[in-house]
């Protein structure tokens, strides 16, 4: 069986610690820990980056920097960037993204991710609007896990 492989961006990581009496906040860090679940028991794979590590890095709060960071423990790959990730990601901020997400975003095609998950709704819309200019699936990880669930492919 191949496992599905995943990239999530600091958004999405940084979820679970954010305000949950916001509803939406609530169900997407509830979402968000069903994926982790999934990555924790390796059933399904993680890829991170180098420019992840470094965007959690820069959280100023050092207990929720810390609580985040420890969860990269999970990931099955940290990317490293080379020139033709740092290339791809020149092209993809002329396309109107910035620069941490183009980073991301070439980090993820050159995985070959299934989907890049992200809770950075500008993100996700651009990516969609974008879909023919861009190689990787991008999804707001509840939606995604929703219509995966609907599939009947989550066991």
């Amino acid at each position: 069986m191949v496992k599905l492989r995943l990239y999530l961006d600091a958004c999405c990581l940084n979820r679970p610690f954010d305000d949950q009496l916001q509803e939406r906040v609530h169900l997407e860090s509830e979402a968000i820990l069903l994926i982790i679940k999934r990555l924790q028991t390796k059933q399904w794979l993680w890829l991170s980056s180098s420019v992840l590590r470094a965007e959690i890095k820069q959280t100023s709060d050092e207990e929720h920097r810390n609580r985040v960071l420890s969860l990269l423990a999970y990931s099955d790959e940290t990317l490293r960037l080379n020139q033709d990730s740092r290339g791809r990601a020149k092209v993809l901020k002329t396309l109107g993204f910035g620069t941490a997400d183009a980073l991301h975003l070439a980090c993820a095609e050159e995985a070959k991710v299934d989907v890049f998950l992200s809770t950075d709704d500008k993100l996700v819309k651009r990516a969609k609007r974008l879909s023919q200019d861009i190689k990787v699936k991008v999804e707001n990880p509840l939606i995604w896990l929703k219509e995966f669930i609907d599939d009947d492919d989550f066991e």
